[in-house]
């Protein structure tokens, strides 16, 4: 198998994941996985909902928003992908999507809080957000601006669109995009109770993070993911 090969069937399994997740957006939103060689990044083509991914469905995009492969077209915003990835050397897969219950917690403007092991890698501090625009990231500016609003952060909340995860790996990128989405749909039952009045403070948050945010817990997650995908079971309930 090439390295081609690899990359899109890592990408394509990326996205199915997501789908299993229940992060589907009718056919919006994408997961990338970096280029071995360096040309730019493997993601789902435009047209095709998260759950329909199949290797023949990715596409390599450069930076410069050519299709060196794959026959389908790309999607408008590969920016957030290409740009991320030249500003986090560490970072080797990055997720987008239009989960609902990060798109309105991030119209609150409130904190999150680590109320559930889900919120650990996003606190402390919290997680940002990027608001110079709610529209589609279609520029490779866009792109920066929102990889300098993400710093080192895990992810961060984009107001009036959804959210964008990253990893070291496809299996981290897409379990932070999930654990993101169930921390804001935690915090917003939390806030329609009257609170929250209680959460994780930083010493804890930090040792959550060592143990059940650790890579290792994150890529078992994924692989349950994985596993759903091979067995058709579509998606993941109270998400």
């Amino acid at each position: 198998m090439s390295e081609n090969d690899t990359a899109a069937r890592l990408a394509s399994q990326a996205n199915l994941a997501l789908g299993v997740a229940g992060h589907a957006d009718m056919v919006w939103g994408h997961a990338s996985v970096r280029d071995p060689e360096g040309r730019g990044v493997w993601m789902k083509a435009s047209g095709w909902a998260f759950e329909e991914v199949i290797e023949e469905r990715v596409v390599l995009v450069t930076p410069d928003g050519d299709v060196l492969a794959g026959t389908e077209k790309r999607h408008l915003e590969y920016p957030i992908h290409t740009q991320v990835m030249a500003a986090r050397p560490e970072v080797n897969a990055v997720v987008h999507s239009h989960a609902v219950s990060a798109v309105a917690f991030a119209s609150l403007d409130v904190p999150l809080r680590a109320i559930s092991h889900d919120a650990v890698s996003f606190v402390d501090p919290d997680i940002p957000r990027f608001t110079l625009t709610g529209d589609l990231i279609t520029s490779p500016e866009l792109g920066d601006a929102l990889a300098e609003a993400l710093g080192n952060a895990a992810g961060l909340l984009i107001p009036g669109h959804g959210l964008v995860t990253v990893g070291e790996t496809p299996g981290i990128a897409v379990m932070r995009a999930v654990l993101l989405n169930r921390a804001c749909a935690t915090q917003l039952q939390a806030l329609q109770a009257g609170g929250p009045a209680r959460w994780s403070d930083e010493a804890e948050a930090k040792a959550k993070r060592d143990s059940v945010a650790s890579p290792a817990m994150l890529e078992s997650g994924y692989r349950y993911l994985l596993r759903r995908v091979q067995t058709g079971a579509y998606p993941v309930t109270g998400i």
